[in-house]
Parts: C-alpha cells; sequence; structure tokens
C-alpha cells in the first residue's frame, strides 16, 4: 500500500523532491500494535520477550537443509546458498517473513530477478570503483519492487541520501547496526526523513525524547518505512532501547 503523499519539509539528502508525512508529536500512550518497536529487532537469538521488541530470528539457508522434520517457525532466511536449493523434500518446515541476500553491486541485475515466495531484502556491497551508490542501488531495488538493505558502516551523508529515497519508496527498508546507538540513530534518521527535518543532524545526535513522543500513529507510518533491524544481541537492545524509554 502506498503511504501518503504530500511536502512538508525540507529534503533529508541531494535526492530533492522530498515526499513527508506528518509525523505528530504528543503525549505518549499505550501502542499496542503499532508500538515503535513491535517486532523491530532480528538476530540468530531466540524472538521472544523484552516487551515485543523482538522479531523473527535470521536463520541462514544451509541451516534449513537436510533438517527435515524439523520445524523453525516464523524466521527470516539468510540466502547463503542457491535458493532453489530449498526447494527439496529434505529441510526444516518454516514460515518466511522475508528473505536477505548481500549481493554485490555488480550482481545487482541477479538478484533482483530472483524470485521467491516471501518479499526479498537485498544488501547491496559497493567500493569506490562501483559506479553505483548507496541511494542509487536503493532507488534501482525499490523501483523493482524490492527491499533495500542498509548495512552498517556507512557515512552519515550516504545514509541521509539513502532515506531520501526511502521516505518517498513504497518498498519500506531493513537495517542492520552494530549497537544500540546505530539502532537509535536509524530511528531518528527514519523519523526526520518523514518530517522532512534535519536528516543528518537526526543521525549524528539522535534524541530518544523525540522517538517517546510520537503518536501510535506516527509510529506506525515510521514502521511502513523501517521493517526491521538486525543486531548481534536483539535482547540487550531491546533492554537498552527500554531503558531509554522506548516502547
Amino acid at each position: 500500500m502506498a503511504r501518503p503523499r504530500g511536502n512538508f519539509g525540507r529534503s533529508g539528502g541531494h535526492y530533492g523532491g522530498k515526499v513527508a508525512i506528518p509525523l505528530s508529536l504528543g503525549v505518549p500512550r499505550s501502542r499496542g500494535p503499532q508500538s515503535l518497536l513491535a517486532e523491530l529487532l532480528s538476530g540468530s537469538g531466540a524472538a521472544d520477550g523484552a516487551g515485543g521488541a523482538l522479531g523473527p530470528r535470521v536463520v541462514p539457508a544451509s541451516a534449513l537443509l537436510d533438517a527435515v522434520g524439523t520445524d523453525a517457525g516464523r524466521i527470516i532466511v539468510g540466502l547463503d546458498v542457491d535458493p532453489a536449493r530449498l526447494r527439496t523434500r529434505e529441510q526444516a518446515s518454516y514460515e518466511a517473513v522475508r528473505f536477505h541476500l548481500d549481493c554485490p553491486a555488480d550482481q545487482l541485475g541477479d538478484a533482483v530477478a530472483l524470485r521467491l515466495p516471501s518479499p526479498l531484502a537485498v544488501f547491496v556491497t559497493t567500493d569506490d570503483s562501483d559506479e553505483l551508490g548507496l541511494a542509487e542501488t536503493a532507488q534501482h531495488l525499490a523501483g523493482a519492487g524490492r527491499i533495500p538493505g542498509l548495512a552498517s558502516g556507512h557515512s552519515v551523508g550516504e545514509v541521509a541520501d539513502f532515506l531520501a529515497v526511502l521516505a518517498h519508496a513504497d518498498v519500506g527498508y531493513v537495517a542492520r547496526a552494530r549497537d544500540t546507538a546505530e539502532v537509535l540513530a536509524i530511528l531518528s534518521g527514519t523519523v526526520a526523513s518523514l518530517r522532512g527535518d534535519d536528516v543528518r543532524a537526526a543521525l549524528a545526535a539522535p534524541d530518544p525524547a523525540k522517538l517517546t513522543s510520537l503518536i501510535p500513529e506516527a509510529a506506525e507510518a515510521v514502521r511502513e518505512v523501517l521493517l526491521g533491524v538486525e543486531v548481534t544481541d536483539p535482547a540487550l537492545v531491546a533492554r537498552e532501547l527500554s531503558d531509554a524509554g522506548l516502547r
């Protein structure tokens, strides 16, 4: 479903004409299923507890092979083998929320051409020799109906330009973060991109108070863009986000 359109503020990057969603700030109240953190965090650990912030586990596709008779449950499948190998009777049963794929920039066309039974998020690895940067690959993926992935380690400017693309795309994005501080930066940058605020400032100095003040409808709008964040220790990050007042 396309998100509401409208021009409410400044662009977060050099991709002009950004379309912003008016995210109202107000007195926090119970959000229930609209919580900003609902199933936000994923990793290889158990997906339970932490006030509902933990989403499906990330399970390598190779771990599903030769595991007939087991049930992996509701998971995110990390494609580390040819997805055709998952179409056998000798694998674990599972429900794939998404497939995640790491892909060099020169193989982006092959990634886009994959046909899978659940949405595909693609984390493109680039270097100085690649013609396409982070924002450009995000545009390409979004235009093809694939979910752009935001890996950790990019500059503030690169992330701001990436978010400027995703603020007016319909596919959303998924991210990877090293720690709670990076998760806060990702959330703050996403909010700023939708509000038309200074995205670079929000990424560089995230303000948890602005996140805790989001009304449920605004939190839901953010989560339509930011679909999930992979972290090494989801339970720890969930506790630290809770300690910062986020729910």
